[in-house]
């Protein structure tokens, strides 16, 4: 897609085929994007069923006050009677920027503050040590407990 936004970008300038001896794409494969796109019904067969899949991915999503997750949205549409792999409502609400609602609340370990200025790199990032006792080091390390973090 990114190869294919730029060959558009640019075709007017350099045409097509120069572009495409550069990268590593044929001109047959952005030519048969350009029909598809100008033409719909030139989709693959996948891609025709995952747009009317879309809309009822989308239906499952919004009849349910946009909680439900892909586990459900899978569900939900196999009790409607339709048979769709897990996998393929996984990638359909991805494409889609849908998420179900995470029970719990967020782990907030670290609350930075930008205006603060950064303590200094002491060991530029070199954590061998010459000889035993001359390097210290520490990290700080959040254990989930169950009074909390």
């Amino acid at each position: 897609e990114a190869m294919i936004a730029f060959i558009d970008a640019h075709r007017d300038a350099y045409g097509v085929e120069p572009i495409c001896r550069v990268l590593p794409i044929a001109p047959s494969t952005w030519h048969e994007h350009a029909a598809r796109r100008a033409d719909p019904s030139r989709l693959p067969a996948r891609a025709k069923r995952d747009e009317a899949l879309k809309e009822e991915v989308r239906r499952v999503f919004d009849e349910n006050f946009g909680v439900y997750g892909v586990r459900k949205v899978w569900r939900q549409r196999k009790r409607e009677g339709f048979d769709i792999a897990r996998c393929t409502v996984a990638r359909l609400m991805k494409s889609m920027g849908l998420q179900g609602v995470i029970r719990g609340k967020p782990v907030k370990t670290t609350i930075s503050d930008k205006a603060a200025p950064c303590p200094l790199d002491k060991v530029n990032r070199q954590f061998q040590s010459p000889a035993p006792n001359r390097l210290w080091v520490s990290d700080f390390t959040y254990v989930s407990t169950w009074r909390g973090f």
